[in-house]
């Protein structure tokens, strides 16, 4: 997506250990114009399948999957990483490693939202080493429901967080794969234009 690429490049940048920070228009302020064009490039791009409910997790992915919902006209359900009085007891829960924060977490969906044989896409914002993304596709699977598609605004291809998920058959698409990052320099996969040196992407 060539309008997702160009705003990595000149509103993100490159954090020691290659962390890539996008919070002016995606995990912090949000460009809500781009969020649509998002949501509906991934309405086109998951159109031959049929979605009951998006599943994503909380926080910086409930805004793309909220606004990716309008175009399927379902649901969103997210992942709470914390328990509160307010959630059910009775949870579908597995445990997630963040790569950003270097720490592990339990993350919950309460099962009265998820039911057998319901067709699930998964939206997030990142794709890292894949951590969050099998963690709600085991939840999906705790409740004997279907993933029918993953949705990643952002992955960063060199960590190889997409294999394990493409070696399963899942549907995944990315709207912005990054293939490296080196010195300074971002390469996006597929273009050769998306090069850019310093600081900033």
């Amino acid at each position: 997506m060539d309008t997702l690429k160009r705003r990595i490049q000149e509103d993100g940048r490159i954090l020691p250990g290659k962390v890539i920070k996008v919070d002016g228009f995606l995990n912090h302020q949000l460009d809500i114009a781009l969020l649509q064009e998002m949501g509906e490039a991934f309405h086109q791009r998951f159109a031959n399948v049929e979605v009951d409910k998006i599943l994503t997790i909380e926080a910086s992915g409930i805004a793309i999957a909220a606004i990716t919902a309008q175009y399927f006209k379902v649901p969103v359900v997210f992942a709470k990483k914390s328990e509160s009085k307010t959630l059910d007891h009775e949870t579908y829960t597995c445990t997630v490693h963040s790569y950003t924060k270097n720490r592990s977490y339990p993350v919950h969906v309460a099962k009265t939202f998820l039911h057998e044989n319901e067709k699930i896409l998964i939206i997030d914002d990142f794709l890292a080493k894949g951590q969050a993304v099998l963690g709600l596709v085991d939840i999906v699977h705790q409740a004997k429901a279907n993933v029918v598609g993953i949705g990643i605004v952002i992955e960063k291809g060199f960590q190889d967080g997409g294999k394990p998920i493409r070696e399963q058959n899942l549907n995944l698409h990315s709207l912005a794969i990054i293939d490296s990052i080196e010195d300074g320099v971002l390469r996006f996969r597929e273009s050769s234009l998306s090069d850019m040196k310093g600081s900033s992407l």
